[in-house]
């Protein structure tokens, strides 16, 4: 079980992405997002060389220049669109990839079918353009064109996602869905939802999360692998 982290204390995997993923998110031109992305990245590598480091990013300039940098794992964040431009990266830098699942719309006429579908097709093509299988990893994009409803079917969709063959990363951490749950409580107040899916993910099979909480989703995920899978104490 690896935790990632959008912050880098305490994480055995750091994540870094300068611009927000979301779609109504205003536009950072290539420049500007190397500008933000890869001095981070360079600094983060040189303090902690054996710290796994993550860019996240829609564009494959900024992907090479961060693993220029020393970014180790490529997370194409439209990993399902049909451009294989960020799949050809990783496969000629022998790096692992990341495929989340995005939509513009939350437009669904089967939601958890066109999920499976969108990923398997990622997958797919992310072979056809030389990313070995076994470096490949499927994020079912929780949060991430979806309405709060299906992010909760995201969640009961896990073991079908992880049926897909490939290693999955959770997302979940202190997303607005959570917030909903409980009552309208603000990001920094979503510390136990966000306990709750990642003892749920690994119990359907999830082999990354991605996290905020690095401690106490540690000790949550300790309990919850022991558990399920037979975890040592």
């Amino acid at each position: 079980m690896i935790l990632a982290r959008e912050m880098v204390d305490e994480a055995p995997t750091s994540s870094t992405s300068a611009v927000s993923p979301r779609v109504r998110s205003r536009p950072v031109t290539e420049d500007e997002e190397k500008a933000r992305v890869v001095p981070v990245i360079a600094t983060i590598h040189a303090a902690v060389p054996g710290v796994p480091i993550s860019i996240d990013t829609t564009k494959p300039a900024v992907a090479e220049a961060a693993i220029d940098a020393g970014a180790a794992l490529v997370n194409d964040v439209w990993g399902v669109s049909t451009d294989d431009a960020m799949a050809r990266l990783a496969a000629e830098r022998g790096l692992p990839l990341v495929v989340m699942h995005n939509r513009a719309q939350p437009h669904y006429q089967d939601f958890v079918s066109e999920l499976l579908e969108d990923l398997r097709a990622a997958v797919a093509r992310a072979v056809a353009a030389g990313v070995p299988r076994q470096n490949l990893i499927v994020d079912p994009g929780f949060g991430f064109g979806k309405t709060p409803e299906h992010n909760l079917m995201v969640m009961r969709a896990l073991a079908a996602v992880r049926g897909l063959g490939q290693p999955v990363l959770l997302g979940a951490s202190r997303k607005s869905t959570l917030g909903r749950v409980l009552g309208g409580a603000p990001t920094e107040e979503r510390l136990e939802g966000t306990l709750a899916t990642t003892a749920i993910g690994i119990a359907s099979g999830v082999d990354m999360i991605r996290v905020h909480d690095v401690r106490a989703n540690v000790r949550a995920a300790l309990v919850a692998d022991a558990i399920c899978r037979g975890g040592r104490p």
